[in-house]
């Protein structure tokens, strides 16, 4: 075994993590990235969240990886869901400033900034 992981493991948890950003996309970001593109005050708002997310993810130190982004999000999914936090039923209303909701679109935002994701 080669340092942390051995070449599979590190290879699972790379497919673990594209299916969780994959499922994110499909449920937050499809909707939401359309949503980005329609109103610039929801841009405003997800690029803080981004920079944020950035920030706790300490990317000036190591680089953002889909496997980092993917447990940011899980992370945020289960403490949200904690706390008494549901998705939506129905379609998503982005006027509604959801915290939960547009931490999980800024995290859609920076998934589809990472290389393997294209």
């Amino acid at each position: 075994m080669n340092g942390l992981f051995s070449g599979a493991a590190a290879r699972a948890a790379l497919r673990s993590a594209h299916a969780c950003l994959e499922e994110l996309m499909s449920s937050v970001g499809a909707t939401g990235l359309e949503a980005v593109s329609q109103s610039p005050g929801l841009l405003a708002v997800v690029d803080q969240h981004a920079a944020g997310i950035r920030d706790s993810l300490s990317t000036d130190v190591r680089p953002l990886t889909a496997v980092i982004l993917a447990a940011y999000a899980e992370g945020v999914r289960d403490a949200a869901f904690k706390h008494g936090w549901r998705p939506p039923a129905d379609t998503i209303d982005w006027t509604g400033n959801d915290w939960v909701l547009n931490r999980l679109l800024a995290v859609c935002s920076l998934a589809r900034t990472l290389p393997e994701s294209r």
